[in-house]
């Protein structure tokens, strides 16, 4: 099976890597902003609430370790339905 589509690395990004504890021949940047970060607290990752309120992720490597890309996948029924969730309160609002 061809892997382009589930590993990608932009080694001339000013940023890479930009999570520390991962080999950089194992750095994946495909998911470079994490799609489970919309999931707030349920992201399962290594995360923490700034004073500000801001999700840092600084911390969170797991989108960046190739071997989780079906594990970041698998997640996207959860986005899904948050969305569904987030379009049903705004159509009330309308």
């Amino acid at each position: 099976m061809n892997m382009s589509s589930r590993f990608f690395q932009n080694r001339d990004c000013e940023f890479f890597p930009c999570h520390e504890g991962i080999p950089a021949e194992d750095f994946n940047c495909l998911f470079c902003y994490c799609p489970l970060y919309a999931l707030g607290p349920d992201c399962r990752g290594n995360y923490r609430y700034l004073e500000s309120g801001v999700k840092s992720c600084e911390h969170c490597g797991f989108p960046h370790h190739a071997e989780n890309y079906s594990a970041v996948l698998s997640r996207f029924p959860e986005l899904a339905a948050l969305a569904a969730r987030r379009r049903e309160g705004s159509s009330h609002d309308s």
